[in-house]
C-alpha cells in the first residue's frame, strides 16, 4: 500500500518522533534516577524506554517498507547494499537537514532571544551534524566503489569457471588512453576511473592516473598510488 502524501503517512511520521522522544527522555529519567539512588524507578524509566523503541521501529517499518529484512540470508549481495545505501541516504539526509536548515535556525532564534548557552550548544550540534553527514557520503560513496570491485571479483570467478570447463582464457589488454584507462588497487581491487575521479579526495572527474598527486592514497584501503596497476579488459 502507498502512504506517500496521506494522513496516515505523517501521522506514522509523528508517532515515530513521539515514541522516539518518549524513548529518549526516559532513558535519560532512567539516569537521573539511578544517580538518586532509586533503582527500581530507574529500572521502570529503562524498561519503558526499550519498549518506546519497539514501538518506534513498528512505526518505521511501516514507514519504509523497503529496509524491513525478514530474512538476510535469502538476499543477494546487491540486495543487501540496496538496503544499506538506502539507510545511508536517509542518514545523510537527516544530518543535511540538521545542520543547514534546523540548527542554523534554532541558533538565530536564540540569539534574537539572547540565550548564549543555547546559541553554543546549536552551533556544536550544527558542527557535528555536519560532520555525521560527511561520514555517511563517504560510507555511502565506498559502497559506490565496492560495488564495482564486487563485480571484478564476478567477472573473475566467471572466467575462471569457464576455463575450468575448456574454454580458453581471454585475452585481456589495459586502456592505454589516460582519459578512460582504469587503475585497480592491488590490495583491495578498487577500481580508480578518471570518467568519475575520486570527488571525496580531492580529485575531479576527468582526472587521469598519472595527474593525481602521489600523496593520494587508496580510499578503501589506504593503499599508496603505487600499489594501483593498469586495469585489463
Amino acid at each position: 500500500m502507498d502512504l506517500s502524501n496521506s494522513n496516515t503517512a505523517k501521522n506514522l511520521e509523528a508517532a515515530f518522533g513521539g515514541e522516539s522522544m518518549a524513548n529518549r527522555k526516559y532513558l535519560f529519567f532512567a539516569e537521573v534516577t539511578k544517580k538518586l539512588g532509586m533503582s527500581e524507578l530507574s529500572k521502570l524509566f529503562k524498561d519503558t524506554a526499550n519498549q518506546e523503541t519497539e514501538h518506534a521501529f513498528a512505526h518505521f517499518r511501516l514507514m519504509h517498507p523497503e529496509l524491513v529484512v525478514d530474512d538476510a540470508k535469502s538476499l543477494t549481495e546487491k540486495q543487501k547494499k540496496a538496503i544499506a545505501a538506502r539507510c545511508l541516504e536517509l542518514a545523510v539526509e537527516g544530518e543535511t537537514y540538521e545542520y543547514e536548515t534546523m540548527y542554523p535556525g534554532f541558533t538565530e532564534e536564540a540569539r534574537a532571544d539572547r540565550d548564549g548557552k543555547a546559541v553554543a550548544e546549536f552551533e556544536t550540534q550544527e558542527a557535528e551534524s555536519r560532520e555525521h553527514a560527511e561520514m555517511f557520503r563517504k560510507a555511502t560513496h565506498n559502497f559506490g566503489l565496492l560495488t564495482n570491485v564486487e563485480n571484478h571479483h564476478a567477472r573473475q570467478y566467471t572466467e575462471a569457471l569457464e576455463t575450468l570447463n575448456g574454454k580458453s582464457a581471454p585475452h585481456k589488454k589495459a586502456n592505454d588512453d589516460p582519459a578512460t584507462q582504469k587503475w585497480i588497487c592491488r590490495q583491495c581491487s578498487m577500481i580508480y576511473d578518471p570518467v568519475v575521479g575520486d570527488t571525496d579526495s580531492g580529485i575531479a572527474a576527468g582526472t587521469a592516473f598519472k595527474d593525481i598527486p602521489e600523496d593520494w592514497h587508496c580510499p578503501i584501503c589506504n593503499a599508496t598510488k603505487k600499489t594501483f596497476v593498469p586495469y585489463e579488459l
